[in-house]
């Protein structure tokens, strides 16, 4: 049974799963569900069409599900949200828009601290560390195993592979290869994230066969785009290694992040 505390405003209709507790001043919309064993310390706004998963704890002035932040919205999109999240005090995550499918997802286990922000359309994996004001402009892609360092901004539209490390104070402007660590005032890449990948149980052997395709690819010989077709053949020698080729290959709107010292060729 849920334990709704008497300040609380929960609006008919509204689904709250067994074992939630809604602290004071929470105010929870009639189109919102959210799962079993949650905790919303106090003063949470939950609202338009949102679902929480199970096991969530969400702090004091989070903002979750409200309308997506652009001129002349005139339809209500939806949020979802996974399982075992946590969510600090300040945190605002956007609904989706009608130019952008409709709906905001996060995934599992996601841990976004003070002020961070999910713009409208975005698409968050799961195991994904938000440090302190890491903001994401709308329809941003962002892999699993992500971390996004402290006052960071995504560009509308970009994508950020799986297990990438984005450094603190970083302005991400183009798409990141997963497995990458990028850094810098305009973020650039500056190699793989190697103590995340060893977190992920990549033995040596796997390291090795990503740097060396990482190294042709960025410092080998010639243009970009022949280097890109000179290391097709390495994809069968490692799972990442297909992985960052397929990224790449689905490549829509941003251009692909590089190192600084490599030059955009």
């Amino acid at each position: 049974m849920a334990k709704i505390d008497p300040t609380a405003r929960v609006a008919d209709g509204a689904v709250i799963g067994d074992g939630t507790t809604i602290g004071p001043y929470c105010i929870i919309g009639p189109n919102v569900a959210i799962g079993a064993n949650c905790k919303l310390v106090a003063h949470v706004h939950v609202t338009g069409h949102s679902t929480i998963g199970a096991n969530c704890t969400i702090y004091p002035f989070a903002s979750l599900g409200a309308p997506a932040q652009i001129l002349n919205l005139n339809e209500t999109g939806r949020l979802q949200i996974g399982n075992d999240c946590t969510i600090r005090e300040y945190v605002s995550m956007n609904s989706g828009s009608p130019k952008g499918g409709g709906i905001t997802t996060v995934g599992d286990r996601g841990y976004f601290m003070n002020c961070a922000h999910v713009g409208h359309d975005c698409h968050v994996g799961s195991d994904v560390i938000f440090a302190t004001s890491a903001t994401l402009g709308g329809h941003c892609e962002i892999g699993d195993f992500v971390f996004i360092g402290g006052l960071s901004a995504v560009h509308q539209f970009t994508r950020v592979g799986s297990q990438v490390m984005v450094g603190g104070v970083c302005g991400v402007r183009d798409d990141i290869i997963p497995f990458g660590l990028v850094n810098g005032q305009y973020a650039a890449l500056e190699g793989l994230n190697v103590i995340g990948m060893k977190r992920r149980n990549f033995t040596k052997q796997r390291l090795a066969a990503v740097r060396a395709f990482y190294q042709k690819l960025f410092y080998g010989p010639g243009v970009f785009a022949e280097r890109l077709e000179s290391v097709q053949g390495m994809a069968g020698d490692d799972p990442a290694i297909g992985e960052i080729l397929a990224f790449i290959r689905d490549g829509k709107h941003r251009p692909l992040c590089l190192p600084a010292d490599s030059g955009r060729r």
